[in-house]
């Protein structure tokens, strides 16, 4: 099986979400959370298809150490900086600080992949 699958399979999760989110919010009038509707469709959906994509084409990359550890970086952060971003914008920015880790948490996933793409990727 090609290393990139699961990156696609996971990045039609995040379309399936950010689509629902959508379809509620247009249903419902409230647009509250555009931003993580945008959040998920565009750091879950679109970015993972396309890491997807370059790792299914270059399986080195996709299926070595630095992808797995992105992989779970990308995803823990991101689900966790989303149901922090709801709760901030719900109006508790208490929680503020950890929305600003789980964003670091998705950045250096993203730093993970560049470094992975420029030693891998021929």
């Amino acid at each position: 099986r090609s290393p990139g699958v699961l990156w696609i399979k996971a990045a039609v999760v995040y379309l399936v979400m950010g689509v629902g989110l959508g379809i509620y919010m247009g249903a419902s009038g409230d647009h509250v959370m555009v931003p993580v509707h945008a959040h998920f469709n565009l750091l879950g959906w679109a970015s993972l298809a396309l890491v997807g994509l370059i790792y299914h084409q270059f399986p080195a990359a996709g299926s070595s150490r630095l992808a797995t550890v992105q992989f779970w970086l990308h995803n823990v952060g991101l689900l966790a900086a989303m149901a922090l971003l709801v709760s901030a914008l719900r109006g508790n920015t208490g929680l503020d600080p950890f929305l600003g880790l789980a964003s670091v948490i998705i950045g250096s996933a993203i730093v993970l992949f560049a470094i992975n793409v420029f030693q891998r990727v021929r």
